[in-house]
């Protein structure tokens, strides 16, 4: 379900029997050959909290861009129900809100607040509808009171709550997140933790911290070379240690 309650704009109609995210037989290759996905499957339950992780280079990232239609042609991929193609395109990327690993590929705008509202904005949505998403997505990263900051004046750890924020302010049914504790101090990278840890939403989080994932995500999937080579419970799969060694992983 969204973050919040109902938008005032028409609402956005998906299939609440279907898997919020169902990826069938995905395969991909970059112009310059790089086979980057092979036959992959994956479902993801709304309300569901998933961890994916792999060594560089295993497709995680790939993956990512598939998901809200910023790569591949839609094939295979299905939100919602609907099955990802142009039409459905808008849809979907309200739908499915993607944060970027560099905070600054996400903030443009010169203060947070013209940052945050720019999606709803975008939208259409009237002027006060505007300001009640800005407010609501900053007290969901605990950023109230710094609308008219700059945003490039930011600490890393904030400029990454803001660019949540960014997607939180299109009321998504699930977020995106890759690596979100890269380049986090310790007082930072706990905050993260708390804040992913309370947010009621659906999502998938591609990260090397394996602390991080042993802590909030129940269940993980292990991608190697263009592969889903493991999806369970964290726990279980964290125990195995041969796995873990197999596809570049340490035990945390």
């Amino acid at each position: 379900m969204p973050i919040t309650h109902a938008s005032k704009t028409p609402e956005r109609k998906i299939d609440p029997s279907q898997p919020l995210i169902l990826v069938e037989h995905l395969d991909f290759a970059y112009p310059d050959g790089h086979v980057a996905l092979r036959d992959l499957s994956l479902e993801i339950k709304q309300g569901e909290k998933i961890a994916l992780v792999g060594p560089n280079g295993a497709g995680k990232s790939t993956l990512m861009l598939h998901l809200n239609g910023i790569l591949g042609d839609g094939s295979g991929l299905r939100v919602g129900g609907l099955p990802l193609n142009k039409q459905n395109l808008p849809v979907i990327r309200a739908l499915i809100g993607l944060v970027f690993q560099n905070p600054d590929d996400q903030l443009f705008s010169p203060t947070v607040f013209e940052d945050v509202a720019f999606g709803p904005l975008h939208m259409g949505l009237p002027e006060d509808e505007v300001l009640e998403r800005v407010k609501e997505a900053l007290a969901h990263v605990d950023m109230n009171g710094f609308e008219e900051r700059l945003s490039h004046h930011l600490s890393t750890g904030q400029k990454k709550r803001i660019a949540i924020a960014t997607v939180l302010s299109m009321r998504p049914y699930a977020l995106i997140l890759d690596e979100p504790s890269a380049g986090l101090d310790p007082r930072a990278r706990r905050g993260l933790i708390h804040l992913l840890r309370d947010l009621p939403i659906t999502m998938l989080v591609s990260t090397h911290d394996l602390r991080m994932v042993a802590e909030l995500f129940p269940r993980m999937v292990i991608m190697d070379e263009g592969r889903i080579v493991a999806d369970g419970q964290t726990a279980k799969l964290l125990a195995d240690e041969a796995l873990l060694d197999a596809h570049g992983l340490e035990k945390p």
